[in-house]
C-alpha cells in the first residue's frame, strides 16, 4: 500500500464561512515542498446563482505575502485560469455543493484562494479553502489534522 498522508501538507487558506462578500484567503508559504494544489469547498447555494449573481474562485501568488497577483494559465495544472486568475466560476445551483481544484507550479513561495462575489448574495454560501503542499524536501511531513 501507497502512503499520502506522510508526503503532504495541508494548511488552509480559507476557513469554511459564510461568504456574501469578496474574501481573501491567508497566504501559505510554499517553502520545502516541490507542488502544490488549492483545493475550494463550495456549500449548498444559499442563493439563486445566475450569470449575474455568481462567484469566482481565484489562484494567487507572491513572493512576500504582501503583494498577490493573478496565477496565470502557464503555472497551474489540471485546468486554466482567466487573466485574473479565475480557474472556476459557480453561476448556476448545480455547481455548489462541490469541491474544485487547481494545481499551481509557478515559482512563488506564497500562494492563496480568492472567493470573488458578484452580484447581490443576501443569503451568502459557505466556503473553504486548503492547499495541499507535496512533495516535500524532508519528509515525512504532519498535517494539523493529526499531527
Amino acid at each position: 500500500m501507497f502512503d499520502i498522508k506522510n508526503n503532504i501538507k495541508l494548511e488552509t487558506s480559507l476557513a469554511p464561512i459564510l461568504k456574501t462578500a469578496d474574501v481573501n484567503g491567508t497566504g501559505v508559504d510554499l517553502t520545502g515542498f516541490s507542488s502544490a494544489s488549492l483545493v475550494v469547498n463550495v456549500g449548498a447555494a444559499g442563493d439563486t446563482f445566475s450569470g449575474s449573481v455568481k462567484t469566482n474562485l481565484i489562484i494567487e501568488d507572491s513572493d512576500d505575502n504582501s503583494t498577490y497577483t493573478a496565477v496565470t494559465s502557464g503555472n497551474v495544472t489540471g485546468g486554466t485560469t482567466d487573466s485574473s486568475g479565475i480557474f472556476q466560476t459557480i453561476d448556476a445551483n448545480g455547481e455548489a455543493g462541490k469541491t474544485y481544484g487547481i494545481g499551481y507550479v509557478g515559482g512563488k513561495k506564497w500562494i492563496r484562494a480568492v472567493v470573488d462575489i458578484v452580484g447581490t448574495h443576501s443569503n451568502g454560501t459557505i466556503y473553504g479553502a486548503v492547499v495541499v503542499k507535496g512533495t516535500p524536501i524532508s519528509a515525512p511531513v504532519t498535517s494539523d489534522a493529526n499531527a
